[in-house]
């Protein structure tokens, strides 16, 4: 066995490959290999900066939103004005004159406040289109005209024939009687033509009732570029539906008033929120009132505070004491997003004649509406203003304050009323008393007093003092006496009256509507009158279709069979009959 040992030029120095134990120990690792990692940190790119925006070229656009521009204005001021095109400060609030335009422009017409505006928020521009735009110069000419056939317009009056493509559909005018055509009209009047009859309406009133195609009114209530998308519904159908949600529905007969005065359509139909509007027998799409639309929105103007500290006929103090009070207070209602408030008025007058203080939760709704509706009620109801905190409205009905209904009349007995028996013991009429009554005495039986007397008592009843009253002041007492009792039936005679020439009446009025009246011979000349009056209802319109029920139901009444005044007079009549 032959060993051979090899041999480098360069022996290891601290490694021996024959030994079995190392002879020195390793040295430490070098610092390079610590500090080296293993994934480099990635160079991320330096942040790009945005641009900034561009100019806006619109100046109305500048000072629109949350800006500090306040500039105090006064009643008539013209603010703005370019030839015949100006801002003013009128009436309603900030208005725009244009040349040949039939009225002032605004944004709402319907939620103007009655207050003059205190100052405006924005430099006065008008937010139409210029009369004249030039085009600027971009480096390219112009695009050449369409070679694209051109669709003929067509109107109301000349419809496009049945069956033609590319052409939408266009509601004729009418209705017409057989035999009759549409004129042309320049007028409301002439527009409108003959007004409609029960059976036209509920003809162009139905198909409308399920459809979705409607105009929505909201918060700024109708504005004016309402007005022609108005005309775009009319286009296609003779009635536009339109949809009132929010705080303009607090008033809807201001709405109402507004949609036909500038429209110039007809309201046939409302029901709620919902208006129906008719554009007229003689309407035409292509002589209607064209309008320039409005490009923005323009920024509402100040207006004075509704809140103050020392409200009219109130210290500081007092207002103070009213406000604490007013936090204990539950509040008559909770109004929903969006919804519809027509009752509200009404509700918080009655509420009114049982509190001093009025609270209304508006939780939920956006703060500018509720200073809206607060804004609405105390002019419409009227009251005075106290606050807003925790989304609630609290109003105080004022010094000025009068109750709608008087106060309950003192109870008299039916002796004291002038009522008295005509009949004696056996049933027979007594000639002598008959002769001396009185024009204003009623007599009944015995039976018949102790029941009314029973409904006096019991406040069901009410003893006329004045009885030679109208039906429109007769029917404002009755309405005066039911809020007061708060009594919705009525089984006895509600009341008594009597006429001016003496004769006897006695009117008696049950649940079931009915009257039954017992006078003179005569007939009264005012029933020719009734049917008249009649004839003309019928034109205007009303669902014939849905009744209450309850008018058909019987009325329990408390008299015994035979103890009426009639079942004594026949009684009477039996034995002369007889012999």
């Amino acid at each position: 066995m032959v060993i051979v040992a090899l041999s480098s030029p360069s022996p290891l120095p601290w490694r021996n490959l024959f030994s079995s134990l190392p002879s020195s120990s390793p040295p430490p690792p070098t610092t390079a290999a610590t500090t080296a990692t293993p994934i480099p940190i990635p160079k991320y790119p330096p942040p790009h900066k945005t641009p900034p925006p561009p100019r806006n070229p619109t100046p109305g656009f500048k000072y629109h939103r949350h800006s500090n521009y306040h500039k105090p204005v006064h009643p008539g001021e013209v603010i703005s004005s370019d030839g015949d095109r100006s801002v003013v400060i009128g009436e309603s609030g900030v208005s725009y004159i244009l040349p040949g335009a039939p009225f002032e422009f605004q944004f709402s017409y319907s939620e103007t406040p009655k207050a003059k505006p205190v100052a405006i928020r924005e430099p006065a521009f008008l937010p139409f289109a210029p009369p004249t735009m030039p085009r600027p110069w971009t480096g390219k000419a112009p695009l050449k005209s369409s070679k694209k056939k051109k669709i003929p317009l067509f109107d109301s009056f000349n419809p496009p024939p049945a069956g033609m493509k590319g052409v939408k559909h266009v509601e004729m005018p009418g209705p017409f009687k057989l035999g009759s055509y549409p004129k042309e009209g320049k007028t409301r009047e002439e527009i409108i033509g003959e007004p409609l009859k029960k059976w036209e309406i509920r003809m162009l009133v139905r198909p409308l009732l399920s459809q979705n195609r409607q105009v929505n009114l909201g918060r700024d209530g109708l504005t004016h570029n309402m007005l022609e998308l108005i005309h775009s519904h009319w286009k296609r159908c003779r009635v536009c539906k339109v949809r009132c949600k929010g705080v303009p529905t607090v008033d809807m007969n201001n709405v109402c008033h507004h949609i036909e005065e500038k429209t110039g359509g007809k309201i046939i139909h409302r029901h709620g929120g919902i208006v129906y509007l008719f554009r007229g027998r003689n309407y035409n799409y292509s002589t209607r009132p064209q309008y320039p639309v409005m490009l923005w929105k323009p920024a509402a103007p100040v207006y004075p505070k509704l809140i103050q500290d020392a409200p009219e006929g109130l210290t500081k103090a007092e207002a103070d004491e009213l406000r604490l009070k007013g936090k204990s207070l539950l509040p008559i209602c909770k109004l929903a997003k969006n919804g519809v408030y027509i009752s509200l008025v009404k509700d918080v007058r009655d509420a009114f004649e049982g509190s001093p203080l009025v609270k209304i939760d508006c939780e939920g709704l956006d703060p500018s509406d509720y200073k809206k509706l607060g804004a609405k009620l105390k002019e419409l109801v009227p009251c005075v203003l106290l606050s807003f905190d925790d989304e609630k409205i609290l109003m105080w009905r004022g010094k000025d304050w009068k109750p709608r209904y008087p106060k309950p009349p003192p109870l008299f007995s039916p002796v004291e009323a002038g009522i008295t028996e005509d009949l004696n013991n056996t049933g027979e009429i007594d000639d002598d008393n008959q002769s001396k009554h009185d024009g204003y005495m009623v007599r009944t039986s015995s039976k018949m007093l102790s029941l009314w007397n029973r409904a006096i008592e019991s406040e069901k009843a009410l003893l006329l003092e004045e009885f030679n009253l109208g039906p429109d002041a007769l029917l404002q007492k009755v309405e005066e006496f039911e809020g007061i009792s708060q009594v919705t039936e009525h089984s006895y005679p509600a009341f008594i009256s009597s006429g001016e020439d003496g004769v006897k009446h006695s009117i008696a009025n049950f649940g079931d509507g009915t009257e039954d009246s017992y006078s003179s011979d005569e007939p009264d000349a005012e029933d020719d009158d009734d049917e008249e009056d009649n004839d003309d209802d019928d034109d205007e319109y009303s669902d014939d279709d849905y009744y209450d029920d309850d008018l058909y139901d019987t009325v329990d009444s408390s008299v015994q069979p035979g103890s009426l005044p009639v079942d004594y007079i026949v009684n009477g009549m039996k034995p002369r009959k007889e012999k």
